[in-house]
């Protein structure tokens, strides 16, 4: 053991659980909230391209990527930082905006990388938990905001239950907020919406300054391997953000794939995607209703099966049947949506558990 000083919050960290990954033939990953399918031709034809000159830097702030950004979301340059994955640019957000001792308010259940990067930064994660529901509980977020808040995150549709806020909602979330404190809305899986009463945190950011929206790349785009996402952001607060930020944070086939990604012609193929994702999402969630389950409303490419303290056992019986689902003990399991082939792998599965199919409380 390293004698090193390390600081406590650091020492004290959970480790980030990623999605169990598949060994053997025959094995179906729903772990991680990949797109089944791979990236689009062209998008694959821009990385190869950009491959016989990796050996030189790409562009350090990701100036052109970030000029497609804003033209696509319909803001300015300056408003746009891009990073390694969203997750990543949370990070920065919140090294920008936290001191040590400070705090930011959260859902919980969602992401779990939330806490951590809350913690990393030195302010200390004030956790509200959700909706019987399984949505965000808007009011109570709200109130738990004290002098020393300094960041408020909403993830919508919500990592791992899958309920997203609606436009009242959102709107309630921003307004209610203090103007010197940041509101993060992470919509990293905005693509797959189809409920026309969701909101998109865009819509709001002119009149909030505070207001910052993280998407990514990782998710509809099928390009999770290459990591790349966006912050958007008043100029000010991103032109802060982009000084914290890692120097060539983004790679060079992970700038070429992005831009190659937001062609029109691509934007038509990921948005046909998208929707025959939410579709078998859809399809499969009334099929497992069906067969007597509870599960939330989702709006992502995934669902949840909030069988609380049953969570690992339920995950291991669908490893039994050959398919990885992403457990969190003593709360629930999400599971990805795949293909067709593999989402009735899936269904099959769940019909064949004899456990309770009872939701029990998410904490």
């Amino acid at each position: 053991m390293t004698t090193l000083r390390i600081r406590p919050a650091i020492a004290a960290l959970p480790a980030y659980v990623p999605g169990a990954r598949a060994e053997g033939p025959g094995v179906v990953k729903l772990s991680s909230n990949e797109l089944a399918l791979p990236p689009s031709e062209p998008v694959v034809r821009a990385i190869v391209q950009v491959a016989e000159g990796a050996n030189r830097y790409p562009e350090m702030t990701g100036q052109t990527l970030v000029e497609a950004l804003a033209a696509r979301f319909g803001v300015g340059a300056d408003q746009v930082v891009v990073g390694n994955g969203s997750v990543a640019l949370i990070q920065h957000l919140l090294d920008t905006v936290c001191q040590e001792g400070e705090e930011v308010v959260l859902p919980w259940r969602s992401f779990e990388a939330y806490p951590i990067c809350a913690a990393v930064a030195g302010a200390r994660a004030i956790t509200v938990a959700l909706t019987p529901q399984a949505r965000h509980d808007v009011p109570a977020m709200l109130a738990a905001v004290t002098e020393r808040t300094r960041l408020v995150m909403a993830c919508t549709p919500n990592n791992p239950t899958g309920p997203a806020l609606s436009a009242q909602e959102l709107g309630q979330l921003v307004a209610g907020v203090p103007s010197d404190v940041v509101v993060l809305v992470d919509e990293a899986y905005l693509d797959f919406v189809t409920d026309p009463a969701v909101g998109d945190a865009l819509d709001l950011l002119a009149d909030h300054p505070n207001l910052v929206i993280a998407r990514t790349f990782s998710k509809a785009h099928a390009l999770a391997g290459l990591r790349v996402g966006c912050l958007i952001a008043e100029a000010g607060l991103a032109a802060a953000i982009r000084s914290v930020a890692t120097p060539f944070g983004v790679s060079l086939p992970a700038q070429a794939a992005a831009l190659a990604a937001l062609e029109p012609e691509v934007l038509e193929e990921t948005a046909r995607r998208s929707a025959a994702v939410a579709a078998e999402r859809d399809r499969v969630v009334a099929a497992l209703r069906d067969q007597g389950w509870a599960v939330p409303e989702s709006q992502g490419n995934f669902y949840w099966l909030g069988v609380g303290s049953r969570a690992a056992a339920l995950a291991e019986h669908f490893r039994d049947a050959g398919i990885l689902v992403r457990p969190f003990a003593g709360e629930g399991v999400r599971i990805t949506v795949g293909t067709p082939e593999e989402n009735d792998r899936a269904l099959a599965a769940a019909a064949s558990w004899g456990g309770s199919r009872e939701a029990e409380p998410t904490h």
